[in-house]
């Protein structure tokens, strides 16, 4: 067994339930405490708390939170104002000339962050290559800025000018401009935030950062100080939506890079365990009490997009590549308009969460759907820690098995499939709609509720293999502990595919290779240990690129024709075609990641209790079964046929008729589909 030589903990907080995993000694303990939505970093405490951790003597604590996002998500975040160049006050308004609901005549566009009232021109302009068209008249900034900032009260300012990405002159003078009449008001220059092309994309992720810089920061500091408050002097590291961590230092610069990365835990921690069962391709199923996230992870190497959304607001940052829908635990089972049956997005949330909770919910959720069912029960919620109302569970259900003339366990079974059919189309969106076949992969589930769904999620996409990790209740927080440091940073360089594009592309790379070390450097991080390439490339005249993946290994010998063939192969497996050879082509974009691998994890030991068999009933899919509940224990050396319940401590595992299971060697449960 690997061993660490300090104990650290991970603790994610999520929108029900706060977890940690905390290692010592390669001894691994976990815990789960409800969430505080309204004081986020107490759930965390409390989680420590209720682990036993010892925070004096923590050597390292990685987190990962929903501050952020519920930032932006809630509009609670910093009073903003945004300086452009002079011509583009409008540029967060129009957006981009396109319609989400094309069928809804009240559509409106997604609101921005920043009001047309706090944003200042300025009198300046750079041409496309960063050529100087008129220079910045300073004097007029001065006036421009005090007429704004100086009449309002505000937490930050977002400054992005036309063409800055490629030359920083005129953002960087009026970052000093603002030091010298407001000393001390944070600042978001686009050329730090986001060093890319596209205007209003970049305009939307500046000044989304500078919305929740002041946020992230305060929580962070009042994180800090409780810490500092409990003699904690380790290591305290945030988790980023790229899959790495930084330094909570790091995050005043930019906190943009934190917007999803409890979610992003939780597919590092799911590809690195499931690695250890021998399979290659993942489909990662994180099922937790408000939503639900998949991704994809060929090779086990999550995807990483270079653009999201929020709120239906861009963000072009690195992001692992996940697709959402809010098909949670605590999601809310209702009638449309329409008399449909619905579930989500809106959410029971941790206050008051679902009816069988007991805290004054009364709306039915897919968690009372599975009480109801049998397929949750409730002495084996959280290791018996949390009791479960039965009975609150099914009154939930009345008025809707009423209205549908259906039975109560009729109701909450139809609720869980299309529950589950919501989550089968979601990972469509992340394979099928990408050019990958889905039953290539093996679907490895997470999070409270996940187990409860994957078998029949895999059965409707046509997968044959499940994997559930050990402590897949508490995934997102033991993928804290074994996600690299990372930095990811970025440039826009259009160039022809030619002869000499070869040499530009290892220049491009050198420098941001240079600025990715400079980056560990200052947050005192060890250098890199591996580095990442990838190039954004397309035909020319197309509007939108294609990723293409450049390995280590390969840039030093990088060839012209390398570099064609790559752009070809990846654009046919996206897009089903790729012209002939010698179509002109063009690079757009070039991005590069560093990392650092963390100290060792231990190989994950399971102390076994002794094995349980409980013989239950349960319904589903429209028929009562006897069936099996079997803790964990119960699986040590032998196959499983369904239909069993397996309670795996802070998650429960269903696995219907026509599957069987085994435990691994790696503590995985594996679940194969019955020839």
């Amino acid at each position: 067994m690997l061993t660490v030589s300090f104990s650290r903990a991970g603790v994610e907080v999520g929108g029900t339930f706060t977890d940690l995993v905390y290692v010592e000694n390669g001894r691994i303990a976990v815990a789960k405490a409800p969430s505080t939505p309204q004081s986020p970093d107490q759930g965390a405490f409390n989680a420590l708390i209720k682990g036993g951790v010892d925070i004096a003597g923590l050597g390292e604590l990685a987190h990962g939170s929903t501050v952020a996002t519920n930032a932006i998500l809630e509009r609670k975040g910093a009073r903003v104002a945004l300086i452009v160049t002079k011509g583009f006050r409008d540029l967060l308004l129009l957006q981009r000339h396109q319609r989400r609901r094309i069928y809804d005549l009240h559509y409106e566009k997604p609101e921005p962050v920043v009001r047309r009232r706090d944003t200042i021109e300025v009198e300046e302009r750079l041409g496309p290559n960063g050529e100087i068209v008129t220079a910045l008249n300073e004097t007029d900034a001065r006036k421009s800025i005090l007429s704004v900032l100086g009449e309002r009260e505000f937490d930050a300012v977002a400054i992005c000018l036309l063409n800055s990405f490629v030359n920083p002159l005129h953002e960087e003078s009026l970052v000093r401009i603002i030091e010298e009449m407001f000393p001390g008001m944070p600042t978001a220059p686009s050329h730090k935030v986001a060093q890319e092309f596209r205007e209003y994309e970049r305009a939307s992720t500046t000044t989304l950062s500078a919305y929740v810089q002041p946020v992230v920061s305060r929580y962070l500091k009042r994180f800090e100080a409780t810490l500092t408050e409990q003699a904690f002097d380790g290591a305290f590291s945030v988790m980023q939506s790229n899959g790495g961590r930084m330094p909570a230092a790091a995050m005043a610069e930019n906190a943009i890079s934190a917007l999803f990365s409890g979610p992003a835990a939780g597919v590092v921690g799911a590809v690195r365990q499931a690695a250890r069962s021998g399979h290659k391709n993942f489909i990662t199923l994180d099922v937790g009490g408000t939503s639900t996230d998949v991704c994809l992870a060929p090779d086990g190497q999550p995807s990483l997009a270079s653009v999201t959304e929020i709120g239906g607001l861009p963000v072009k940052t690195p992001v692992i590549d996940m697709a959402t829908v809010g098909a949670g635990g605590g999601s809310l089972v209702w009638i449309d308009d329409g008399g449909m049956l619905r579930v989500g997005p809106e959410s029971a949330g941790a206050d008051p969460g679902p009816a069988c909770y007991g805290r004054g919910g009364m709306a039915p959720t897919i968690t009372d759907a599975h009480v109801v069912r049998g397929t949750m029960q409730a002495e084996a919620f959280l290791a018996g820690d949390m009791h479960l109302d039965v009975e609150k569970a099914r009154r939930s259900f009345e008025s809707l098995a009423n209205q549908f003339g259906k039975s109560i366990l009729e109701i909450a079974d139809a609720a869980i499939q299309l529950a589950e059919s919501n989550i089968a189309r979601a990972i469509q969106r992340i394979s099928t709609e990408r050019g990958r076949d889905p039953r290539d992969y093996s679907l490895v589930a997470f999070g409270g509720a996940g187990p409860m769904h994957a078998v029949r999620v895999a059965e409707e996409i046509g997968l044959s293999s499940v994997i559930i990790p050990p402590f897949a209740g508490v995934l997102s927080a033991l993928g804290l502990l074994v996600a690299d440091y990372a930095r990811y940073d970025a440039l826009t360089d259009r160039q022809p595919l030619n002869s000499a594009a070869p040499e530009i592309v290892r220049k491009h790379f050198t420098a941001l290779n240079d600025s990715i070390k400079s980056h560990f450097a200052d947050h005192k991080i060890q250098q890199p240990d591996t580095f990442s390439y990838l190039l954004d490339m397309r035909y020319r005249g197309q509007a939108f690129e294609a990723p293409v993946s450049i390995s280590e290994s390969d840039l030093p010998n990088l060839s012209h024709e390398d570099l064609e063939n790559l752009f070809r192969k990846a654009h046919e497996q996206l897009y089903s075609f790729a012209k002939p050879k010698g179509e002109a082509i063009e690079i757009v974009a070039y991005r590069a990641g560093g990392s650092l691998a963390p100290p060792a994890f231990p190989e994950t030991s399971l102390n076994f209790d002794e094995a349980v068999e409980t013989e239950i009933e349960l319904f589903e899919r429209g028929k009562t079964h006897k069936a099996l509940l079997v803790s964990r224990a119960a699986l040590k050396e032998k196959v499983i046929h369904g239909p069993i319940l397996i309670d795996d401590g802070f998650a429960t595992v269903f696995i219907p008729v026509g599957w069987s299971t085994r435990l691994d060697p790696s503590g995985n449960i594996l679940i194969q589909k019955e020839v």
